[in-house]
């Protein structure tokens, strides 16, 4: 057997109506469409839009406002009360640290905010902290570092 033997078996392709030939052919003058009215029309049918001249839902519902900042950096946030909780005095405080801890989803950008109080020195090195930030750490004899950032390597879908 060879591939250009290959046939359908007998009966299995019917040939299309040939619609509008005349009389004789069954289906000639109206072609099936009935007689008169918009839908026997070439093009008389209305789009999956059109509802019967009612306002159509795509226009009753609200548009989607606002836009999505492409250019957003996302940081991971952690707050002092945060750390004044869950670490020692002297303790070493990095992005890897708090992801081990569970504090932090990813190791992408860490930012450290102010809110509560300090009371223990902390070394704390972040991608970026709030000036409230900085100087409750400081205040409290611990040190801050920033830590430089490069952007990950893109996503390829």
């Amino acid at each position: 057997m060879k591939l250009s033997d290959l046939r359908p078996p007998v009966g299995a392709k019917k040939n299309k109506k040939r619609k509008g030939r005349g009389i004789a052919a069954g289906q000639g003058k109206t072609a099936g469409r009935g007689t008169k009215g918009q839908r026997a029309r070439a093009g008389g049918t209305k789009g999956p839009y059109f509802e019967g001249g009612q306002l159509p839902l795509v226009r009753r519902l609200p548009h989607v406002r606002g836009f999505t900042n492409i250019f957003r950096i996302p940081y991971a946030v952690v707050n002092l009360d945060t750390l004044e909780e869950r670490f020692d005095a002297n303790a070493q405080i990095t992005p890897q640290v708090l992801l081990e801890r569970g504090l932090i989803d990813d190791t992408q950008r860490v930012k450290v905010l102010g809110r509560g109080a300090l009371h223990k020195p902390l070394q704390v090195s972040a991608h970026s902290f709030s000036d409230s930030a900085k100087e409750k750490i400081t205040a409290a004899g611990g040190s801050v570092s920033e830590l430089p950032w490069t952007r990950p390597p893109r996503k390829v879908r």
